[in-house]
């Protein structure tokens, strides 16, 4: 005979909202069974009350003097009428007091006492007539007890929310204060990431997998005497994939992974912060081999020692501390290994970047021209796209770009695409996706005046004829006059990839963006305030020429740059008030010496210059294949490799008017 299986009753938990309810229950129930609507009693009128009170029935008037009603009680011999069958129903519920069979609302008290006393006088009857004032107890305590009940529920609801809502009850806060606020990642229920869903990144990607090896095979490395590292640190622009990189870790790894932000360690209360690091690797040793993942660990790990000026305590550094002992000190945790990422990595503290402690440094840099088409392929999968696409030319559209701009460009792209009611995204729409994330969206109903417009299109002009005449400046393939974003015109170049630049490289280039105010002074004999993000860009590129890469004769193979960040807070200049001087100097001499080589470009093209602006003018856009008609194919073109240069936004020059500058 086979077993019955019975599956155990899972019992309802306790909830503190049951107690709660039930003395809501209770105050409705007592207000319910003190009041009189669960008797027969029934309302009257002032004439039904004299005409009953004419035919004898009724014994007693209690007038409620502080609510002006009147509570009528009828005899015996009167319940056994018919007009009063009614109320001569038994109550409800049993009461202790006598129950009225009628009441009514009365006007003016005196007035009503009158007409009563006349009609007992004439009928000779002897109804008791009495005055009395109703409270209700219950009602007086709950009013008092109020402010208290609100302000209990006030506090219980704070604590709740400061417990995060879950487990500890009211309070729970208080205890739970310093535990660990990392997420543990779960395989089953977690969004998972793998190494091909991370496009590009080839040696960092090595790097990461090799840290899940040692966790997954330790006798592998171990057996040969190696020791497995400590910790791996990813350093490298905004949006390259670090955090991306940490993702496809957890869900490669079969081991557990624990994630949190440098910030959740930081908090009001004195100790918290090392507190928490305590209690992470506690929970990391307890789960070994386990991997801990700190994102943006530079708000944690600045340089000790930096702006405290004041000698007091700071929590930050206490946190730091806790945090390099958890590291590397004598309570070493074997297979924990810590996974830290942050774009600041020069801010960060020397001994939290020691050997023993994060002993790689991973380097996520942007991505080059093949590794941009990879990520291209990983973003488009979900994306409907036309079957002409060319992947290969989207990875030439977008150099500097990162993987987080690569995904905003797919994304807008479709979004431009089922704006127009499109079956698929097309070439063109990757095109517009470029434009409006680098240059901005188009403002074609802008108030221009033709002067304004006409000073535009020169500038422009200029910057086109300028590039396309040097050798190493990049040649624009887009140029136009209609409003985006800040500015009133823009111009797309066609910028090489280099490793490296060389002096007559960077020349060329401050020579370009100076094309566009040296056309507005040849042509108009004026110049206006539409150059200021020219002059911003190339003050900024002089200044890092002489300063920076030592490429300045006069100042000589010096630098002035401090790669370690180390004296971000120093209050004196790394050289003397002579050689700032001379800095200026050399930096003024260098933009004027371009500043008169874009005139003297100008003025021997002057001619090509007009008829270049006017067709601007005329079609508000033009592109590569305008030029080449104007100027002729670019001298400096090398069999036709321009073509395979990577079509980019380069900085996007903000052409604005003095009046919006004012």
């Amino acid at each position: 005979m086979a077993k019955e299986n019975k599956t155990p009753q899972k019992k309802p938990k306790f909830n503190a909202w049951w107690i709660y309810g039930l003395i809501a229950v209770l105050i409705i129930g007592f207000q319910f069974l003190g009041s009189d609507s669960i008797s027969a009693t029934k309302k009257t009128t002032t004439s039904e009350l004299q005409e009953y009170l004419r035919n004898g029935d009724i014994t007693k008037i209690l007038i409620i003097t502080n609510t002006n009603q009147a509570k009528v009680f009828l005899s015996d011999e009167a319940l056994q009428k018919d007009v009063h069958k009614e109320v001569a129903k038994p109550p409800l519920f049993p009461s202790a007091t006598t129950i009225p069979q009628y009441v009514l609302n009365i006007g003016d008290l005196q007035i009503f006492q009158n007409d009563i006393s006349e009609i007992k006088k004439n009928n000779n009857l002897d109804t008791i007539v009495e005055f009395d004032k109703e409270s209700n107890v219950f009602m007086d305590i709950l009013l008092s007890m109020l402010p208290f009940i609100v302000i209990i529920g006030i506090w219980i609801y704070l604590m709740r929310r400061m417990s995060g809502g879950a487990g500890g009850g009211a309070g729970g806060q208080i205890f739970n204060i310093g535990k660990s606020k990392a997420k543990l990642f779960d395989e089953k229920t977690d969004t998972r990431t793998s190494f091909q869903d991370v496009a590009g990144l080839e040696g960092a990607k090595e790097e990461v997998q090799e840290i899940v090896e040692f966790l997954k095979f330790p006798d592998k490395f171990t057996s040969l005497g190696g020791k497995i590292p400590k910790g791996a640190l990813l350093v490298g622009p905004p949006g390259t994939g670090k955090t991306l990189l940490a993702k496809a870790v957890a869900g490669e790894a079969k081991v557990p992974f624990f994630s949190l932000s440098g910030s959740d360690f930081v908090e009001m209360f004195v100790g918290v912060g090392a507190s928490r690091v305590r209690d992470l690797f506690k929970q990391a040793k307890d789960k070994s081999p386990a991997i801990i993942f700190i994102d943006e660990i530079d708000a944690i790990g600045r340089a000790r020692g930096k702006n405290n000026f004041t000698g007091s305590n700071d929590e930050r550094e206490n946190t730091l501390n806790q945090l390099l002992t958890e590291m590397d000190g004598f309570g070493t945790n074997t297979n924990v290994i810590v996974l830290a990422a942050t774009n600041r990595a020069d801010v960060l503290d020397k001994a939290l970047m020691r050997a023993g402690r994060f002993d790689r440094q991973i380097y996520v840099d942007l991505p080059d021209i093949r590794e941009r088409k990879e990520i291209f392929e990983v973003h488009l999968r979900p994306i409907k796209t036309a079957e002409t696409l060319d992947l290969d030319f989207l990875a030439r559209q977008t150099p500097g770009f990162s993987g987080a701009d690569i995904a905003n460009v797919c994304n807008e792209a479709a979004l431009i695409a089922a704006r127009k009611e499109k079956k698929s995204v097309e070439k063109q729409d990757f095109l517009d996706a470029v434009d409006r994330i680098v240059g901005g969206l188009e403002k074609k109903n802008k108030i221009i005046t033709p002067g304004e417009k006409k000073t535009i299109a020169y500038h422009e002009a200029g910057h086109a004829t300028v590039s396309w005449m040097l050798e190493h400046a990049a040649p624009l393939v887009k140029v136009t006059i209609v409003p985006r974003g800040q500015s009133l015109g823009a111009a797309w170049y066609l910028p090489e990839e280099r490793l490296i630049v060389r002096p007559e490289q960077m020349k060329d280039e401050m020579c370009a963006t100076l094309g566009g105010r040296a056309a507005e002074k040849i042509i108009f004999d004026k110049i206006s305030t539409g150059a200021l993000n020219d002059l911003e860009k190339i003050t900024k590129q002089a200044r890092a020429m002489v300063t920076i890469y030592g490429l300045n004769d006069e100042i000589g193979n010096l630098t002035y740059y401090d790669s370690s960040g180390q004296n971000e807070y120093g209050f004196t200049k790394p050289y003397s008030e002579e050689t700032a001087q001379k800095i200026d100097r050399e930096i003024s001499k260098l933009i004027e010496e371009q500043y008169k080589r874009a005139l003297l470009v100008l003025e021997e093209n002057k001619d090509k210059l007009i008829i270049l602006a006017e067709r601007l003018l005329e079609k508000e856009v033009i592109f590569k294949e305008d030029l080449e008609k104007i100027f002729g194919q670019r001298p400096f073109d090398k069999n036709g490799t321009e073509q395979e240069v990577p079509v980019a936004p380069a900085e996007v020059p903000s052409e604005e008017s003095a009046e919006e500058k004012t």
